[in-house]
């Protein structure tokens, strides 16, 4: 009489365990139980491998969608800020069991990330683009800085991330944006600034918000490219220190971008003593210096070796006695992991900060 086998048979613990992992599948993604032990059976219940393999099937269905409908029908104006989420989208930002932000006891602390995602380089595109929504699964930032985003991008994350309202600063070619925390930050209104000479398309996006009952006016730009631009560059750089330093004294204010600054050039401008550089004032910590490095990111293939300071975060406190400063407490580098398509989800790193009111 042959012999029966356990092996293959859960236990007990097993079969709780893997209920949990389906309901918080199911509550990331916004399917039912039934789609959750699918993706989570063929992928031997490792819930990151599980939703990395939902994300991409969705995300590549999604960027069809989006290039069928811009092929086929003339382009449209597209609203700089959408108030309501478009119908039957899935929210894969949402609050759930397993979206918490690394420091979530407090919950007064103000959350950002700022990442160029280089959307202009249209290879494993819906893989990257996924990633990113992973980090926002993971850190649920309350504010998010993009830059180089291109229509088909915003409009995954239009129908991927409802619970943030999106603000865009263009419409054609590449472009930059923001992300608030619909539950967390209230919008006010939103601007854009020109840059006059500028001969790459770039501007300033200017949002005014309400975070905690604190006035907040939020920045994010992708200032002029290459060496041989430094001239146009620190003008631009001049025209966001002016807007900061203007500022009503009871408002702080919070820059975020690609700056594709050198210090030098940072030195020449200089800063108003109401701004800080968010990364000199937590100790100019060496982890997160470089945000564009070609020895540890091989996104773009270059014959050099380039580590640069690109990407900062820039913050001016309100100043208006019995108003709450506030202060940087955290930086760190994210999108260091390889996604599984070999490649990074940007050739930058992106940056996420933390800030307490005091």
């Amino acid at each position: 009489m042959a012999s029966t086998s356990n092996s293959d048979t859960p236990s007990v613990s097993d079969v709780e365990k893997r209920s949990g992992l389906c309901e918080e599948f199911a509550g990331i993604t916004g399917t039912d139980s039934a789609v959750a032990q699918c993706y989570l059976a063929e992928n031997d219940w490792k819930m990151e491998r599980a939703l990395n393999s939902f994300f991409e099937a969705d995300m590549e269905r999604v960027f069809e969608e989006d290039f069928e409908e811009s092929d086929s029908s003339p382009q449209k104006k597209r609203q700089k800020v959408e108030k309501d989420p478009p119908k039957e989208c899935i929210d894969l930002t949402g609050d759930s069991p397993a979206a918490r932000r690394p420091s979530d006891e407090d919950d007064g602390k103000l959350s950002l990330i700022s990442w160029n995602v280089d959307g202009l380089d249209t290879d494993n595109l819906a893989e990257r683009a996924r990633g990113l929504c992973s980090y926002l699964v993971l850190y649920t930032p309350d504010v998010v800085f993009l830059q180089e985003l291109i229509p088909p991008y915003v409009q995954y994350l239009r129908k991927r991330a409802v619970s943030y309202l999106i603000i865009e600063g263009g419409e054609d070619a590449y472009f930059t944006g923001m992300m608030l925390k619909k539950s967390r930050v209230k919008f006010l209104e939103s601007e854009i600034v020109t840059y006059p000479t500028t001969q790459m398309m770039r501007n300033l996006l200017v949002a005014q918000v309400t975070f905690k009952g604190q006035r907040l006016c939020l920045m994010t730009s992708h200032l002029e490219s290459c060496k041989g631009h430094a001239q146009e560059r620190m003008k631009q750089l001049q025209t966001v220190m002016q807007r900061m330093k203007d500022a009503h004294d009871e408002v702080t204010v919070l820059f975020g971008g690609d700056t594709n600054l050198r210090d030098t050039e940072v030195a020449k401008v200089g800063l108003p003593s109401s701004v800080c550089d968010v990364w000199e004032r937590l100790g100019k910590q060496e982890h997160c210096r470089y945000t564009w490095d070609t020895k540890a990111n091989n996104n773009k293939t270059v014959p050099f070796v380039s580590r640069c300071r690109f990407d900062r975060i820039y913050l001016r406190p309100a100043s208006k006695e019995g108003v709450p400063r506030l202060a940087p407490d955290h930086m760190a580098l994210i999108g260091l992991e390889k996604l599984d398509c070999g490649r990074y989800t940007s050739d930058h790193w992106g940056i996420y900060c933390s800030f307490t009111a005091g």
